[in-house]
């Protein structure tokens, strides 16, 4: 989204947006909340509808730059700052720093910081303090800059351990990888074909001056990202959004699987993305669709009906297998297994801050008991497809050649494997040179064999 310095300097239309203080205000709350564990696409519900659209656009940009915004703070600031004041600094300061994207000029971001901090009673009395920090950041910006990047956090903007876990993973690439970390995601949609056509969506695109491009197979890549009811035919269920990445998971699982009514277990499926392409590819298809948030299987279940799609929704937890399962084994499962979801970080920054060295084990412990837990459900001659959006190669590469290891009776078929997130709509190199059109993501495909 592109922001401007209008609506706080202008009359007119721009006189009618949110005053920029209230828009860093709020900004500065997501940031602390993200401190605090929160995440980011929580947080926003809680945001007025009105202020909504620039303080996620405000702070998708300051979580992408929240390293160097740390790194300036202690060059800035003797001792720590209460929270909500360090919030805000870290708020103007990754805007002053790094703002390409944005029109404020620095007396804007300044003032308009100064006067969100002083509308907060408990933390006005350290408006001297942030205006000086600030004025000082912009007599030496260059300078202050420099030497906050001499270390790692702040010149990549990912937390230490997993910048060196890149540089274990992928020696080659793993510069690449971070930079593409900092690139906005694309907005992309998956057609249904049972519906319209790619060629159709683009005219009808078109006809509202909707900016979109074909992004291969059934993918539709928006040229800016738009709220879903500025889309034409989503709410009919021609379109859904989907990543590019997470497109190829129907496709592998169902490519050459010629049964006319196969059962399928869509293993972890909310929000149900992945179960509506299987169906929209296999509308004869049995689908079950498991989730253990309860929630969530409501909004698995509100995406088939904007579909016109029917599964079998369930909600229970994989792993306690009597608690769900009928005791038909299925043709195919695919198992989306929970991850750190570290190949999604360009479309939600705020993930590299909320994970924790320890949760990488812990995910990759989880996936193992998933793994083990549905193989006995899965029919001789059928095939698992196991995905995560993890880049880190203990959630994918290292888990599947585990779990092949100690069961002989798995064949790992031919599949993707790590993909790796884009540069500028190129990807860098991957362990098997497949292209990945936005996010991070693997995939392994797994036979069991007959008999």
């Amino acid at each position: 989204m592109s922001l401007s310095n209008k609506g706080t300097e202008t009359g007119g239309d721009a006189a009618r947006q949110p005053p920029l203080w209230r828009q860093l205000e709020a900004t500065a709350r997501l940031v602390e909340g993200v401190r605090d564990g929160r995440s980011l696409k929580t947080q926003l519900q809680t945001v007025e509808v009105g202020l909504r659209p620039g303080v996620q656009a405000l702070s998708s940009h300051v979580l992408r730059w929240l390293g160097l915004a740390n790194g300036l703070v202690e060059l800035l600031a003797r001792h720590a700052p209460p929270a909500r004041v360090q919030a805000l600094l870290c708020t103007a300061l990754a805007l002053l720093a790094r703002r390409s994207e944005y029109s404020y000029t620095d007396f804007t971001l300044v003032n308009q910081t100064i006067e969100a901090l002083k509308r907060d009673r408990r933390s006005a009395h350290q408006a001297g303090f942030l205006n000086a920090c600030l004025r000082r950041f912009l007599r030496e910006r260059d300078s202050l800059v420099a030497q906050a990047e001499r270390r790692p956090q702040a010149l990549w903007n990912h937390p230490d351990w997993w910048i060196q876990r890149l540089r274990v993973d992928y020696p080659e690439q793993w510069v690449e990888m971070l930079r593409a970390n900092q690139e906005p995601a694309p907005m992309v949609l998956r057609v249904n074909t049972q519906k319209t056509s790619v060629d159709t969506f683009l005219q009808r695109a078109a006809a509202v001056g909707l900016a979109a491009e074909a992004a291969g197979g059934v993918g539709v890549r928006l040229l800016r990202p738009v709220p879903v009811d500025h889309i034409p035919g989503f709410r009919d269920g021609h379109v859904s959004v989907q990543s590019a990445a997470a497109q190829r998971a129907a496709p592998l699982l169902l490519d050459g699987l010629d049964l006319i009514s196969p059962r399928v277990l869509d293993a972890c499926a909310a929000p149900g993305g992945k179960t509506g392409h299987l169906l929209e590819l296999k509308p004869q298809a049995r689908v079950t669709a498991l989730d253990v948030d309860a929630e969530r299987c409501v909004r698995t279940q509100d995406n088939l009906d904007r579909l016109g799609l029917q599964a079998h929704v369930l909600t229970a937890d994989v792993t306690e297998i009597s608690a769900w399962w009928d005791g038909q084994q299925f043709d195919a499962i695919l198992l989306d297994a929970p991850c750190s979801a570290s190949g999604i970080v360009a479309r939600q920054p705020d993930i590299r801050w909320l994970r924790r060295e320890s949760d990488i084990e812990q995910l990759a412990a989880l996936q193992e008991r998933l793994l083990n837990a549905l193989w006995p459900l899965l029919a001789p001659g059928g095939r698992l497809l196991y995905s995560t959006c993890s880049v880190f190669k203990q959630e994918g590469q290292q888990r599947i050649q585990s779990f092949v290891t100690r069961n002989t009776e798995a064949i790992e078929w031919p599949s993707p494997g790590h993909l790796l997130p884009r540069i500028g709509g190129q990807a860098p190199g991957h362990v098997d040179n497949r292209t990945c059109e936005d996010d991070g993501f693997f995939y392994a495909l797994l036979h069991k064999r007959l008999g």
